[in-house]
């Protein structure tokens, strides 16, 4: 069977397709965003002292990263209506399970990177905060909040793109996304080169212009490799106390 390179032009073209590639990315956008922002407090919870609550919370990643994503999605979807009967209703769409799923496990990944992103970063420069008269809130969040997300910011987008990919498998819940839309029109026409070609090149242009917006992000957020870490930990906080002073 010869490649059909007029059947791959129609389908690259088509609104069908790059609407499931819609899907696939805005997917992955808001679930990375929710992630992010449920593991910032689990990361911090988990630095913290210890209690039930930290222990608790530590069993509960570790369900989230052991367990299968598939096993989750189809969790979400099929056993939270059983119990819970609100999820019963309209609004909860193939989209709205997949949203719940991936950011819960988008969530237990992230918590670890936050940790490490925190633990890099020179605990002198809460000692040099409390010096200049910065509280230990204020220190944190001026100081090594925007330290530990510059070192964050490869990871954390590696660990979109993954995501991305994984998006994938909310087709077993009838999400219309990307590799849904391929598998029924292939299913259809059984012209599965030229369909999966289509998907192919989609998934490719995503993930390459998110790995050169990466490139860009991490050239911006550069340290300046000849600074010494004490002389970044003062004058950084100085910068700080001085434009908290102004505000």
């Amino acid at each position: 069977m010869n490649f059909d390179v007029t059947v791959f032009w129609d389908a690259l073209t088509s609104w069908h397709f790059f609407r499931g590639a819609c899907i696939t990315l805005i997917l992955a956008l808001v679930s990375h965003s929710v992630g992010i922002l449920i593991s910032i407090p689990c990361a911090l919870a988990l630095d913290g002292p210890p209690s039930v609550w930290r222990s608790t919370l530590r069993g509960v990643l570790s369900v989230f990263r052991g367990a299968p994503t598939l096993l989750q999605l189809l969790f979400v979807w099929n056993a939270l209506p059983q119990f819970f009967p609100v999820f019963r209703e309209e609004w909860f769409t193939p989209f709205i399970a997949a949203w719940i799923a991936l950011s819960l496990n988008e969530a237990a990944y992230q918590v670890e990177i936050n940790r490490a992103a925190l633990k890099a970063v020179d605990k002198g420069q809460y000692a040099a905060g409390h010096a200049l008269g910065l509280s230990r809130w204020h220190t944190f969040r001026y100081v090594i909040m925007p330290q530990a997300a510059r070192i964050a910011v490869p990871p954390t987008a590696n660990e979109f793109i993954t995501l991305l990919k994984i998006t994938s498998l909310a087709s077993v819940i009838s999400l219309q996304e990307l590799m849904a839309v391929t598998s029924q029109t292939v299913s259809t026409t059984f012209q599965f080169s030229e369909y999966y070609a289509v998907a192919l090149v989609y998934y490719l242009a995503m993930v390459y212009s998110l790995t050169w917006m990466q490139g860009g992000l991490e050239r911006r957020l550069s340290w300046d490799a000849h600074s010494s870490t004490s002389s970044k930990s003062v004058g950084l906080v100085q910068r700080t106390l001085a434009h908290m002073r102004r505000i």
